[in-house]
């Protein structure tokens, strides 16, 4: 029977997932939005909520720290590399393409999309495909490590309390300007049950908080589709499946805070520390949005598009898998998660997302937007 500790663990994350879920399709808080928007259409609204996210996760993190409750930085993040910039530049342009990141296809899936839908089965497939690779990749990913250090507190010797105080005031200086001017809301949806990005970005960053201080690490959800892949793929070629390394290990050793308890994890098909960590939390976002999509009367299953943007779509998300792998983490893991604590690869997975997030609107533009205008 399981530990107590761990179902707990698993009951706090599905908590999380489901009120996540819920919010993120109220206010259609969309990541792959929030960078594409701002060359698409010149809007940074979006991109201005995730900012006070990340700024109130930072203060956060930074209290369950003093208090103990949390190990900064967090287990599981890595020394920087030059990959964590390319995986970004990957990720920014396949999460344009799919029209949504790692969690907004899982919640706009939940609220009956198919585009959303097509887009995650490209993370599980491109998951499946840099298994292939990922014995090639891996030399090139210790090569480029840029230094030791983790952080910019560890590298500068600078306390995390002043990184995270200069980042708090900076933005709080930021939000007063953008209520002050009116731009802090969106005022073109009145839609019912509609949230503001701004609040659902406030409430999001407590929920990431109290996901860090039940299973000592933030949100992430990239492993899972990996083990997804090496579930399918030990189903159907199980003599090849046993020949790939990545699905054959499990280099993660973990304690888990709730129940003090020594648990191994790894990409395979196992239940282990990423299934206890990662799968509640997909659950709960996922029925959080079928629930938010039901109540609103607004569930429909969706989205009719042409093959030109199936292939699109399936094919950024296969783009944002390879990102997510060799950047070691997601958007979520690294915005919600690694910025806040100012870890370098987060950061650097950051500045990629620009110019990939630039890239994939062009092909928007030419492939998609200038078919329908044609």
């Amino acid at each position: 029977m399981p530990d107590s500790g761990i179902i707990l663990t698993i009951a706090l994350l599905f908590f999380c997932g489901f009120v996540s879920g819920y919010l993120m399709h109220r206010s259609d808080f969309c990541m792959a939005g929030a960078f594409r928007d701002l060359f698409l259409f010149r809007s940074g609204m979006m991109l201005k909520a995730l900012l006070i996210l990340v700024a109130a996760a930072a203060v956060l993190f930074e209290l369950e720290y003093l208090a103990g409750w949390v190990t900064l930085p967090f287990p599981i993040f890595k020394a920087p590399t030059l990959f964590g910039l390319m995986g970004g530049v990957l990720f920014g342009f396949g999460m344009v393409l799919s029209g949504g990141c790692v969690v907004g296809v899982l919640y706009k899936s939940g609220s009956g999309s198919r585009p959303a839908l097509t887009a995650l089965l490209g993370l599980i497939v491109g998951s499946g495909l840099y298994a292939e690779v990922h014995q090639i990749i891996t030399p090139w990913l210790r090569r480029t490590e840029l230094t030791t250090h983790v952080t910019l507190s560890q590298l500068t010797g600078i306390s995390s309390f002043w990184w995270v105080l200069t980042l708090a005031l900076g933005v709080l200086f930021l939000a007063r300007r953008w209520w002050r001017t009116d731009r802090m809301e969106e005022r073109t949806f009145s839609a019912q049950g509609y949230i503001q990005p701004w609040k659902t970005a406030l409430l999001l960053a407590l929920l990431v908080a109290l996901g860090a201080a039940s299973s000592g690490v933030p949100f992430g959800v990239t492993t899972s589709y990996l083990k997804f892949a090496a579930t399918v793929e030990k189903l159907l070629l199980p003599q090849h499946f046993s020949t790939l390394s990545l699905f054959n290990t499990q280099p993660l050793v973990y304690l888990l805070p709730l129940s003090q308890e020594r648990l191994t994890g790894g990409a395979g098909p196992a239940w282990d520390a990423f299934a206890v960590l990662q799968y509640p939390l997909i659950a709960g976002i996922i029925l959080g949005a079928v629930w938010s999509s039901a109540w609103l009367k607004e569930w429909s299953w969706r989205g009719h598009f042409p093959l030109s943007q199936v292939v699109t779509v399936f094919s950024g998300g296969i783009i944002m898998a390879f990102g997510s792998r060799i950047a070691d983490g997601c958007n979520i893991w690294h915005i919600w998660g690694g910025v806040p604590i100012f870890a370098i690869q987060s950061l650097l997975f950051v500045f990629g997302l620009f110019p990939g997030a630039w890239l994939g609107s062009l092909v928007i533009k030419q492939v998609i937007l200038g078919r329908e205008g044609a």
